[in-house]
């Protein structure tokens, strides 16, 4: 489930026969000049709504840590992401600070549990993720881990996902010891999507990668203009705008 950062991205993606797409906190927060973890909950509510209205696509929402620390704050952020017209959303356990970065398991499974009642009432259920975020943020606990995403599992978590994995044998060990399907974040040196579906993997994101892949293209192609004066980036150039020309609505 690839990750679109804007409206031509989620177009194009949709374009290449992807199924759904989800947002990127990180991706976002590019396109408006700043770093993750600086958007507003209003900020990415306008955001997922712009998404979700553009394409047929079911989306789901990377709404960080649900905007606020306590259980009711992280519901409200739910019931406003429910008008948006999204199909899922994740909430996360990392608390956004410097210090007590994760928070505590018995509060972590509150705020799934505020957020699953949200997110499954009325006509249309919204698929809820939990995330644990140990291993992308210095804690390389797997039974830490994995005891979060059973707390989530009970508290209503539809999916569980814990970004930051990246061995055949912890994929395994995890999807082995819960009973939701489970989600992981693509990275450098893991098994190939293949791979991990061949051990259990349900969902694969790229989180940002494909927002800061266009970037890394934008850096090579102005790199080359600057410094060499030549414009072999136009290939590239080429294949973007006929990507374009077959996604986008005249």
């Amino acid at each position: 489930m690839p990750n679109a950062w804007d409206l031509g991205s989620a177009a194009v993606l949709g374009s290449l026969g992807f199924q759904a797409l989800a947002t990127t906190s990180s991706g976002h927060a590019a396109t408006l000049g700043r770093l993750d973890g600086s958007v507003t909950r209003e900020e990415a509510l306008a955001h997922t709504a712009a998404l979700s209205s553009a394409t047929d696509l079911p989306v789901s929402a990377d709404l960080e840590n649900g905007f606020a620390d306590e259980p009711d704050g992280v519901a409200e952020t739910i019931r406003l992401a429910r008008e948006t017209g999204l199909a899922g959303c994740s909430v996360e356990d990392y608390s956004g600070r410097d210090t007590d970065t994760i928070y505590e398991r018995g509060l972590a499974r509150e705020r799934v549990l505020a957020a699953a009642e949200v997110a499954h009432s009325g006509p249309v259920r919204m698929v809820l993720t939990a995330r644990a975020e140990n291993h992308i943020h210095r804690h390389e606990d797997l039974g830490d881990t994995i005891a979060r995403l059973q707390s989530y599992q009970e508290a209503g978590a539809d999916v569980l996902f814990a970004p930051g994995l990246r061995t055949a044998p912890d994929v395994r060990q995890l999807v082995e010891s819960v009973d939701r399907p489970v989600s992981v974040l693509a990275l450098a040196g893991m098994p190939s999507v293949a791979e991990l579906a061949a051990l259990g993997v349900a969902r694969v994101s790229v989180g940002g990668a494909f927002a800061f892949a266009a970037l890394g293209a934008l850096c090579e192609a102005a790199g080359e203009l600057r410094d060499q004066g030549t414009y072999g980036y136009l290939a590239r150039a080429a294949t973007g705008i006929r990507a374009a020309r077959g996604a986008f609505q005249r």
